[in-house]
């Protein structure tokens, strides 16, 4: 399983480069970089813009074709690696949690060795799929192809077409009760309200 950093967005929300904002002195994309590291032996950065990103001394992979987004960005990196499968998360998300990550892992590389039944790992947080902290298969690489063809960029839409391992809520929260691993900066508002303290840092 191959770590995956999705650094592709467009920041139109806010004006600062997402990755690179500093949560207790250290670059939220260099915290993500080294968990993943950490966890997998690997990690690649899926952007567009690899000048913003080679002082990380990862591998990037930009995008395969002109759509941008969060699938387009899964569906380039999981056409250009050798693993069957990558854990993909947001580079705007201070708080991933090594626990639930491993947990994760885990039950997709158990479930598969036994029975290959599984597209995707994805927790479930306050009722919704969270696509953005998921593992994903290379046996979804047509799904996401035929989507992308016709215009279709949502990823929680596509996860109706393929065979989802959902970790229930109750699952998640005995790990990361607050659903930290699921909070991310669109916006200054996000910023402050991290800074500011009303959501905890440590």
């Amino acid at each position: 399983m191959t770590g995956t950093i999705l650094a592709g967005g467009e920041n139109t929300r806010i004006p600062l480069l997402k990755g690179h904002i500093e949560i207790n002195g250290k670059r939220i994309i260099d915290t993500g970089i080294n968990l993943m590291r950490n966890l997998f032996g690997k990690v690649v950065i899926s952007t567009n813009a690899p000048e913003l990103y080679f002082y990380c001394g990862a591998p990037m992979i930009g995008d395969v074709i002109p759509q941008r987004g969060p699938l387009t960005g899964i569906f380039s990196v999981l056409t250009n690696i050798k693993d069957d499968a990558i854990f993909a998360v947001a580079c705007d998300m201070p708080f991933l949690d090594e626990r639930l990550m491993r947990h994760m892992a885990d039950k997709y590389n158990n479930f598969n060795s036994r029975t290959n039944k599984w597209d995707a790992v994805i927790p479930v947080f306050e009722g919704k799929p969270q696509p953005l902290f998921g593992i994903y298969s290379k046996n979804i690489l047509g799904v996401m192809e035929k989507r992308l063809d016709k215009g279709l960029r949502k990823l929680r839409d596509m996860l109706a077409e393929i065979n989802v391992l959902y970790i229930k809520e109750e699952e998640v929260r005995e790990i990361d009760p607050e659903g930290r691993s699921f909070l991310n900066i669109n916006t200054m508002e996000d910023l402050e309200k991290i800074r500011g303290g009303k959501i905890c840092l440590v």
